[in-house]
């Protein structure tokens, strides 16, 4: 399956492509498995087989590449001076 965007490394944070996460690949920089639990949007230590898919199969491994059909790759949360950005420039614009 191919995924429409990228998103970054659970592990090191590097830049993912949307082809980087097939079952079998794995960060070109740090080596680790890319399609694992820790770096899915669902991803949530505090809810059940840490998921907050509830159709979601358990899986055990958190950092080891699945089968997951619900697997979703992560980007990170708005940085400071992103978030800073957009909302100067949303104060620009504002009607």
């Amino acid at each position: 399956m191919i995924y429409d965007k990228g998103g970054t490394c659970w592990s090191c944070g590097s830049e993912l492509s949307a082809l980087d996460y097939g079952r079998a690949d794995s960060c070109k920089k740090c080596g680790r498995d890319t399609k694992v639990c820790k770096g899915c949007i669902f991803y949530d230590p505090n809810k059940n087989n840490a998921c907050r898919e509830i159709q979601a199969e358990r899986v055990v491994e958190k950092e080891r590449s699945n089968f997951c059909d619900y697997f979703k790759p992560a980007r990170p949360a708005v940085s400071q001076a992103e978030a800073a950005a957009r909302a100067a420039a949303e104060a620009l614009f504002k009607k």
